[in-house]
């Protein structure tokens, strides 16, 4: 089972045009679809699109059309109700590939909320392998949460907690890696990473200065580093090694969850007993078959190729 953890989910909307984008100028769409989404929603989807065990953890009344939209997904949800409605974010995607989002900032969360959606992650946790804790914090929520949801998990499962991985930024990532309290695995992509680490973002064209700065971030105390950096492959770092990975040139027609996708590619191969490098390599294949897909969508396994991946270990020295 692997339980993913939502804060602020939303309810995406993919607008698809047919030319660039031009600002302050009418254009007409080829295309809209309506998906939810949010980072660790959409890593649910794709363990569920993989055939694995999984359980969407986020605020939300059932008759959220969030929630709602999930139940007609077929994605188990574990909805915590609220006063406010989950957020709506609107993409827009250009025939190039380029992504432009605009998103909410999400409902209004109460203190009683807060300790009600820890209280919820926690009874979920119990039965779980790995927690994925994903993406930003709404209103009322304090950067410290997913500090205190990683605390909470392991004083109620101290006997065998489960491994918890986190892809989120800004404040909150900052909190969780200032704080100690250290996770199996933390996804940052070359902006996120650069934001952690307070190193110019320069990483998508010198992966060697990434590894340098993920495994800054290994040192502090995260077990492992899945750094995705767009078309440039992603690199996988431990306190032992480092591998880069990289695919063949995709058509992109989204960029949107591709992140999520690797991060669901990487937990899906762990779950199948793979290497570091098989799990690296299915992680760009899934991001890849994502960036090629429309929207939102999540890729099954048979649209990745995991095997067309270039994987290959970095010399320590090269990035010191």
């Amino acid at each position: 089972m692997i339980v993913t953890v939502t804060a602020n989910p939303s309810l995406d909307r993919t607008i698809e045009l047919d030319s660039a984008l031009e600002r302050g100028e009418v254009q007409r769409s080829v295309s809209s679809s309506e998906q939810p989404g949010g980072k660790g929603v959409n890593v649910s989807r794709a363990l569920i699109a993989s055939g694995l065990d999984t359980i969407a953890v986020l605020p939300g009344d059932a008759s959220d059309p969030m929630l709602v939209a999930l139940r007609a997904e077929h994605t188990p949800t574990a909805g915590l109700p609220i006063a406010g409605r989950v957020r709506s974010n609107v993409t827009i995607t250009e025939p190039d590939g380029t992504t432009t989002k605009i998103n909410e900032p999400g409902p209004q969360l109460t203190t009683a909320d807060d300790a009600a959606l820890i209280a919820l992650v926690v009874s979920h946790s119990r039965r779980a392998e790995w927690v994925v804790l994903a993406g930003s914090l709404p209103p009322g929520l304090s950067d410290d949460f997913y500090v205190r949801v990683v605390q909470a998990i392991r004083a109620a499962t101290d006997s065998q907690p489960p491994r918890i991985a986190v892809d989120s930024s800004g404040a909150p990532m900052l909190a969780l890696i200032e704080s100690g309290v250290g996770v199996d695995l933390i996804k940052p992509n070359s902006e996120e990473l650069a934001e952690l680490t307070g190193l110019p973002d320069t990483f998508e064209s010198d992966p060697d200065a990434a590894a340098t700065a993920a495994l800054s971030l290994v040192q502090r105390g995260c077990r492992a580093v899945l750094a995705t950096l767009g078309s440039r492959g992603a690199l996988l770092i431990t306190a032992d090694e480092t591998w880069r990975a990289t695919m063949p040139p995709v058509a992109a027609k989204s960029t949107v969850g591709a992140g999520d996708a690797s991060l669901a590619g990487y937990l899906l191969a762990d779950q199948r007993g793979a290497t570091p490098e098989r799990r690296l390599a299915q992680a760009v294949a899934h991001g890849a078959a994502a960036a090629s897909l429309p929207g939102s969508t999540m890729p099954s396994p048979e649209q990745t190729k995991p095997d067309s991946a270039e994987v290959f270990v970095l010399s320590r020295a090269d990035h010191r």
